[in-house]
């Protein structure tokens, strides 16, 4: 049933992630009902808003690493494209971000 997906390990930790944190994100609005604020974001937003924006920001970023990778093993004269493990620490660092201060 899954065979379309290339599940490397990166890929699968990055959607545990996701399931975890929508997960945790369930829980806790249960336990603390969330009330609109405005951060760096232009708009007041839940934290519901926030993770998915941060979600969006994720895929977006890894994406863009993606396909700048091959582009940036010929700039930094690297010997194999860097590892998808940078893309994945820098996404959960923006998420994390937008989840705090947006």
């Amino acid at each position: 049933m899954l065979d379309w997906m290339v599940w490397t390990t990166p890929v699968a930790v990055f959607f545990s992630c996701i399931v975890l944190m929508l997960v945790g994100m369930t829980l806790w609005e249960i336990k603390s009902p969330t009330v609109m604020r405005k951060g760096f974001l232009p708009i007041a937003t839940t934290r519901g808003d926030r993770l998915f924006i941060g979600l969006l920001t994720a895929a977006y970023i890894n994406l863009a690493f993606v396909g700048s990778a091959g582009w940036l093993a010929e700039l930094l004269k690297l010997d194999s494209e860097p590892s998808v493990w940078i893309s994945f620490v820098v996404s959960m660092g923006a998420l994390a971000l937008i989840m705090r201060r947006g």
